[in-house]
């Protein structure tokens, strides 16, 4: 059985995954700057170790493993940095300036309607309702969902990316989306 990742595919991936990826990690580190740093380093990874790739799962879930494993590092080393600098949130402003850039076939209620302004305008304001909601669930139940409704990942590749097996990802999607609609019907800023 062949293993790793052609040299001429690595270009494709980049092509395919990297502006997902970077939108990935940033949602770890909170700076798009790193995260762009970042998700370079992962396809330089698969560049020069092409052979780690086993075809166990598909080449998006390897990328987006490399990739949460690389901003947990990048979080882990910055830590005492972050306390010490005072790092703050972006603004919500600026992340859904960031939603808006993600690839419109993936977040489908940012699609705009053509010709009408408002509905544009509603799906625009209940995108970032949803993206505050999601912001305010426990940090695992927030990356199921992205990277089961975002990202389009089976619960199989969110395992291999979260390190959890399937029975754990079926609760943590299973609870994220009961805490989401709870979130959303309350309107209530509380972590859920």
């Amino acid at each position: 059985m062949r293993t790793g990742i052609p040299r001429e595919k690595i270009e494709e991936l980049v092509v395919l995954y990297r502006e997902k990826l970077i939108y990935f990690i940033y949602r770890y580190v909170k700076d798009l700057d790193t995260a762009e740093d970042l998700a370079e380093d992962v396809f330089v990874e698969i560049l020069l170790h092409p052979d780690r790739f086993r075809e166990q799962s598909s080449e998006k879930t390897y990328l987006f493993a490399i990739g949460r494993n690389k901003a947990i590092d990048f979080i882990r080393k910055n830590s005492k940095l972050t306390l010490l600098n005072g790092a703050g949130d972006i603004s919500s402003e600026e992340e859904m300036e960031l939603l808006m850039r993600k690839s419109r076939e993936d977040l489908v209620m940012l699609d705009s309607v053509e010709g009408d302004p408002e509905a544009e305008l509603l799906k625009k304001e209940d995108a970032a309702e949803l993206l505050d909601a999601l912001q305010n669930l426990r940090p695992e139940y927030g990356e199921a969902l992205k990277l089961r409704y975002f990202e389009g990942l089976s619960y199989a590749e969110i395992g291999q990316v979260m390190e959890k097996d399937r029975k754990q990802v079926e609760n943590l999607i299973q609870r994220g989306k009961k805490s989401l609609r709870v979130l959303l019907e309350s309107g209530s800023d509380e972590v859920y």
